[in-house]
């Protein structure tokens, strides 16, 4: 099917893509580490991850691309265009999952890039410059407590000490790489050298509300939150639950609940804001029911749009957390595990994406992005832009998140459209 503008022109295809092709890998790659009905677990350089990155490495192929592995855990297909001296445009996502995740999660754009650069090679379509689709490794960071590894590999971006991280089975992320057919001493091959990339696309599912309430398929994305991730150890004394005087305890857990509780009050101070704070994960010591915690170790994530009032909280948070260690008489280390500034969204991209929807004829909200993604690394190194697919009542980590195969479709069109766009090309 093709639009016409008023004059007549014919305008771009806007029904292009394999909408069955699509869902049927889609629904492939659910089967990998599925749990339940519809949940998935496929952690970072897990066995279920090799078998997903073999299975959509093959689809890339099928794709026209020529593929690669790299040292990091990547996943890398690249379609050639007319000059290679140009840097490429580069799609994609990730497809580990949480350990209690959805099926959507990354894969759609990850699969959505592997549709929109077949649909390119079907139609003999060949961009100005080389096309690239990357699954990223580990963008979720929920096995070894750190994310968006591979995204920042490629860029030289690891932190000190990362390969020395350990799962909850001991397993450091150095010997995961291993195992998984990489090498780590190599890494350096792997890495992008700046300016190589000229732009980063990327779909995936909102996450969030907005587009399901506004009942809209899809939507723009403005910019991400920039993610401030702690590690809090609180430290007292343990003892006999039923000998120690409640006011002579100094017990870790409360102290801990208390610092949570304050966390949530800070957060919300200012009704409306899209300040966003968690604590997701906790460890106690000695973990007994008659002993008084010794030891409590928990994480701290949050997010802002804008740093100037997310630093503002992290001030407020330090205070808190030291003024109730000194109330309880415990003692409290602070680690920081990541702290990255929100990124806005290249202009020049949304007004493509917006020009695309438009000749579909979609009118897209804008909306920014609470959830991290590869994107928030990308953007330190080329401009990028992001298209949102409307998920069922904003349910994301969980066997429950859904969107609609209408809805990735649009998504994945106007993923299509974009690119074609970006590259200069028309369609024949």
């Amino acid at each position: 099917m093709k639009h016409y503008s008023e004059s007549g022109e014919d305008m771009i295809d806007t029904h292009s893509i394999n909408i069955g092709r699509l869902q049927e890998r889609i629904e492939k790659l659910s089967q990998i580490g599925k749990i339940g009905d519809t949940g998935v677990c496929r952690l970072a350089l897990s066995k279920e991850d090799r078998q997903a990155v073999e299975v959509v490495k093959g689809w890339m192929e099928e794709a026209g691309m020529k593929t690669r592995i790299d040292d990091f855990g990547n996943l890398i297909g690249r379609l050639e265009g007319k000059n290679a001296d140009k840097p490429v445009l580069m799609m994609g996502s990730h497809i580990d999952s949480q350990p209690y995740g959805g099926r959507f999660d990354g894969v759609i754009g990850v699969l959505g890039a592997i549709e929109a650069v077949q649909t390119m090679k079907e139609r003999q379509i060949v961009p100005d410059q080389a096309v690239e689709v990357v699954a990223f490794c580990d963008e979720e960071g929920c096995r070894f407590n750190k994310g968006i590894f591979g995204v920042r590999g490629i860029w030289g971006g690891l932190d000190p000490g990362e390969l020395d991280r350990t799962d909850k089975d001991g397993i450091t992320r150095r010997q995961a790489l291993i195992d998984f057919g990489c090498d780590p001493d190599k890494f350096i091959e792997s890495e992008y050298k700046k300016g190589s990339v000229s732009a980063f696309l990327e779909l995936h599912i909102e996450q969030g509300p907005v587009l399901d309430k506004l009942q809209e398929p899809v939507g723009i994305v403005t910019g991400i939150s920039g993610p401030l991730w702690l590690t809090v150890e609180m430290t007292g004394f343990a003892g006999h639950a039923g000998s120690v005087p409640m006011g002579m305890r100094q017990d870790a857990l409360l102290g801990s609940a208390k610092v949570i509780v304050a966390l949530n009050e800070i957060a919300t101070q200012e009704p409306g804001s899209p300040t966003v704070a968690t604590v997701g994960n906790i460890q106690v010591f000695p973990n007994s029911r008659n002993i008084i915690p010794e030891k409590v170790t928990f994480t701290v994530d949050l997010r802002d749009i804008e740093l100037a009032r997310r630093d503002r909280y992290e001030k407020e948070l330090r205070l808190s957390i030291q003024r109730i260690a000194d109330e309880h008489g415990l003692t409290v280390s602070i680690s920081e595990d990541t702290n990255t500034e929100p990124r806005y969204c290249a202009n020049w991209i949304k007004d493509t994406i917006r020009e695309a929807a438009g000749n579909m004829g979609y009118k897209p909200t804008e909306l920014m992005s609470g959830p991290f993604h590869d994107s928030l690394v990308m953007s330190n190194y080329c401009d990028y832009g992001m298209i949102f697919v409307r998920c069922k009542d904003g349910i994301s980590h969980n066997p429950l998140e859904y969107s609609t195969n209408e809805d990735i479709a649009i998504g994945t069109e106007l993923l299509y459209q974009t690119a074609i766009r970006i590259t200069r090309q028309k369609s024949s």
